[in-house]
This record gives C-alpha cells, sequence and structure tokens, in this order.
C-alpha cells in the first residue's frame, strides 16, 4: 500500500429539508387549517480517527464528500426524515487543515476522537408552525436552511514514542530492521526510505515502543532541497528523538550539526526535544577513529554520544534501554501534566 500523508478533499453537508403548505381537509370534521410539516435536517460530515488506517491514500481516489438533503415535510403535520451523517475514517494522528494550510481545525490524535466540521442545514418551517390566533390559515412555508461547504487539508502525522533522524546512509533504516520487526528498503545509496517507516520495539513482555524512521535530511532540506523537510511532522509528536550519526564517513561534528540547523529551521519545537545521540557503524571505524570522533562529537553537543553497530548489534540493547526510559519519563510527565 502506497503511503500518503497529505490530501485534499472537498466536504459539504447536507441542505435541509423543505417545510411544506398544507390543509386538513377530511370528511366530516367541521373545521380543518392547517397541518404542513416542517423539513428534516440535513446530513453532518464527521471526521473519525480509526486505528486500523495508517495511509490517506484512499483520499487520492475519493475527493469529495457529500451528505444527503433532509426530507420535505409532509401533510398532517408529518416532519420530514434527517439524513445521515457521512463519517469519514482517518488514521490517527490526522491534523484537519483549513483550505489555507495554516489554520489547524481539529487535531485528532486518540483513537475513536469524532469532529462534526460541517454541520447539516436545519430544515424549513411549515405552515402549521405559523398558525395563530389571529392568523388561522397561514400559506407561508420555508425553505431549508443550507449546509456548510469547505475545502480542507488532512495532514497525518504519525504516532510514534521515539523518531530515527539524521543524515542520508546513516544507517537508520538497518537500525530499525535490527530493533523491530519492520522491513524497510536497505541500499548502499542516499534516500532509499522515500516515505516513513513504523516499527515496534519489544525489550520484554510488558515494555515496548514504537519507533518511526523517516527519510534523510540533507543540508537545506528547509528550503527543499532533497525531500525536504516535511517528514518531520511524523515525528513531532516523539517524546525522543534518536539522532542516528554515520561514524564511518568522516565528519561527523559536521553531521550533527547540519541535522539540528534543519531541526531548528523547521519548528515545531523539534530542536527541543530530548535528543539522543549515537554514532553508528563502529564495525568500520578503528578504536583510535571511534574514540577520536566520539569524543569530538560530544565536546561539539556537549552529551553524551552512544557507540553502536546496527550490523553487529553492538551497543544496541543499552541504546534501546536509554530510549524507553525517556519514552517512559516523557509518559509519566503528560499524565501528570493532564491531572
Amino acid at each position: 500500500m502506497k503511503f500518503l500523508d497529505q490530501a485534499k478533499i472537498y466536504i459539504r453537508s447536507g441542505d435541509g429539508g423543505d417545510g411544506v403548505t398544507a390543509f386538513r381537509r377530511e370528511k366530516y370534521i367541521e373545521f380543518g387549517g392547517p397541518d404542513g410539516g416542517n423539513g428534516g435536517r440535513g446530513g453532518d460530515i464527521i471526521f473519525e480517527a480509526v486505528p486500523n488506517l495508517n495511509t490517506l491514500i484512499d483520499f487520492r481516489y475519493t475527493q469529495h464528500f457529500r451528505a444527503r438533503k433532509g426530507g420535505n415535510g409532509a401533510g398532517s403535520d408529518r416532519t420530514g426524515a434527517a439524513a445521515s451523517a457521512v463519517v469519514i475514517k482517518v488514521p490517527i494522528g490526522t491534523q484537519i487543515m483549513d483550505d489555507d494550510r495554516v489554520t489547524l481545525l481539529a487535531d485528532l490524535d486518540k483513537p475513536g476522537m469524532r469532529i462534526t466540521l460541517c454541520r447539516g442545514g436545519d430544515g424549513g418551517y411549515g405552515n402549521a408552525n405559523y398558525k395563530t390566533s389571529t392568523n388561522r390559515a397561514p400559506r407561508r412555508s420555508d425553505k431549508g436552511w443550507p449546509g456548510e461547504e469547505r475545502w480542507v487539508w488532512l495532514r497525518l502525522k504519525l504516532i510514534a514514542d521515539a523518531g530515527l533522524v539524521g543524515l542520508p546512509n546513516a544507517g537508520k533504516s538497518t537500525f530499525l530492521s535490527v530493533v523491530s520487526a519492520a522491513r524497510p528498503k536497505i541500499a548502499d545509496y542516499p534516500f532509499t526510505t522515500l516515505h516513513p517507516q513504523l516499527g515496534v520495539v519489544r525489550l520484554s513482555m510488558t515494555e515496548e515502543f514504537v519507533l518511526a524512521d523517516i527519510p534523510g535530511l540533507i543540508e537545506g532540506a528547509h528550503e527543499g532541497t532533497g525531500l525536504g523537510d516535511r517528514f518531520l511532522g511524523h515525528v513531532e509528536r516523539c517524546a525522543v528523538l534518536l539522532h542516528l550519526i554515520d561514524g564511518a564517513a568522516g565528519d561527523v561534528v559536521a553531521a550533527w550539526r547540519t541535522i539540528r540547523h534543519e531541526l531548528a529551521a523547521y519548528g515545531g519545537g523539534l530542536d527541543e526535544k530530548p535528543e539522543i545521540i549515537a554514532l553508528n557503524k563502529n564495525d568500520a571505524m578503528t578504536p583510535r577513529e571511534a574514540s577520536a570522533r566520539r569524543a569530538a562529537l560530544q565536546k561539539a553537543s556537549g552529551a553524551p554520544v552512544v557507540l553502536i553497530s546496527a550490523a553487529t548489534h553492538q551497543g544496541v540493547p543499552e541504546l534501546l534501554r536509554m530510549m524507553l526510559d525517556a519514552v517512559t519519563h516523557a509518559r509519566e510527565e503528560a499524565r501528570h501534566a493532564e491531572d
């Protein structure tokens, strides 16, 4: 299934049903009178977050969603039937933006979360509604109120506990395949990852977290260079970022600074998230090179650097434990904030 994380769709709720002008005319009943019923409500447009979806690909083929009009009223004071709502199912983590792509209308970040974005029009009044002591035979009835319509953008931000960032060929896909059951594409050329990948990392029967891998960033990604930085939206919700650096590539400090600059340029608080720095491909460095590059990176970042090799699993269990501890700490803080 192709991954799609943005889509533009048109939505329109249903118009209200029309009221009716009718009079009671029955044999052997001396006095008649108005008995025109009201129109029914038009259908709403409702968005619902469901757990069994992970892409917006369905909206590539269906972009228009319209609810039905409410039923018209009828004689004998019969009200028209209300139209059914149109429920649009989206993946958890979907944001609904206005047509300007700036105004946030809704953020469906929890399973089962619902929002009515376009309300159906109310039904018009029938002439029975206008009967008064001085107006015994009104002939007025109203049309139903129109529904609402708009174009909206859907943007999917994956729900993950931890996110992988780094330059292309830093070994992110290899790391994800080693620590989870995910099977991303792995090759010895840049940009093998073209869309985000999710993997569940299990440390024990009761300890697990979700790890997201996104396409590699390069210098100038915030200006559209390479694949751009749009995919960084998928790690905005992460509790911790794992910054993976190719230790065998040479200037590890420059690689670290490049990614940090792109995170700051993207915004969204990514540069303020807890960061774990890992120097990957230790198996491709001599002990002296590994020690020198790790020391240089620790000095530049002011943070500890973990030395690992995703290919040989060296240092990986210890790194996963650090990530789980950071995720657990973030979950506890979020729980206390809600209380």
